[in-house]
């Protein structure tokens, strides 16, 4: 039955836009945008990667408390969230792999761990990973840690296949899209389940934005085009606010809705 009022409307959506091909286009780029900008506090400003993630932090942390506190879906507010979790992994990703020593083996390792440890507890906890049922605070708060761990583990996949394997910023960028390519060939052409693909997708624009940023950015004899950090982040920037704009975004729906 569909819904009869706009109560029933409002409880028939979730408060995380619909998964479509704009929405991949707006989350690469503000990966990309996590990396600029997250370069541009810790090294650019050079007030280091503990200062960095402290502040973004504790942005990330007022925006996912102001996410979770509204009634329903706000475009802003959530690419905003989005941008400040993967700023957020950019520097904590940067402070577990250098500061901390562990290196990017190690810290790809670490964070996978965590980020698989919250996904299952999230399906024990509610019984679906999906982000068709982020609609109440318990799942939002499953989803936003999820997502910051999905974030920071990009992060640090990304350094980890540009540097370690040696494959270069270029390289990096290659293999991620390809296998970006390659899940969304799966998605059309098999019944794999939705929700891993969409969980597999999410981790992996991660690094593909990462890749890019530090391509953009890095120095020309690492690979890079030594471009400004933060006139890049400028420009990024400024591409989502269009985006979301000019593209049409509407909620997801609810899965597993009844309406009496």
């Amino acid at each position: 039955m569909p819904p009869t009022s706009k109560t029933d409307f409002a409880e028939a959506v979730t408060k995380v836009p619909e998964v479509t091909l704009i929405f991949w286009i707006i989350k690469i780029a503000a990966t990309t945008l996590g990396e600029t900008g997250g370069d541009s506090v810790t090294m650019t400003l050079n007030w280091g990667y503990l200062t960095g993630t402290a502040i973004f932090l504790v942005v990330l942390v007022v925006l996912v408390a102001v996410q979770i506190a509204t009634k329903k879906f706000h475009p802003f507010l959530y690419w905003a969230t989005i941008v400040a979790s993967t700023t957020f992994g950019t520097t904590m990703a940067d402070f577990a792999d250098r500061s901390l020593g562990i290196g990017y083996t190690g810290g790809s390792a670490f964070l996978l761990g965590l980020l698989l440890a919250t996904l299952a507890l999230w399906y024990w906890s509610l019984g679906s990973i999906s982000v068709e049922t982020v609609n109440t605070p318990k799942v939002e708060a499953f989803y936003w840690a999820a997502i910051t761990f999905s974030q920071t583990l990009g992060t640090a996949l990304g350094d980890w296949m540009a540097d370690t394997t040696g494959l270069g910023y270029e390289g990096g960028a290659l293999v991620f899209a390809a296998g970006l390519a390659a899940i969304a060939a799966i998605y059309c052409w098999t019944n794999v389940s939705r929700v891993l693909l969409f969980w597999a997708a999410f981790i992996l624009t991660r690094p593909l934005g990462a890749t890019l940023a530090d391509f953009l950015d890095k120095p020309l004899d690492h690979g890079g085009l030594a471009l400004s950090r933060p006139i890049a982040s400028a420009v990024i920037g400024a591409f989502i606010i269009t985006c979301i704009l000019i593209l049409p975004q509407r909620a997801g729906r609810l899965a597993h809705t009844s309406y009496g």
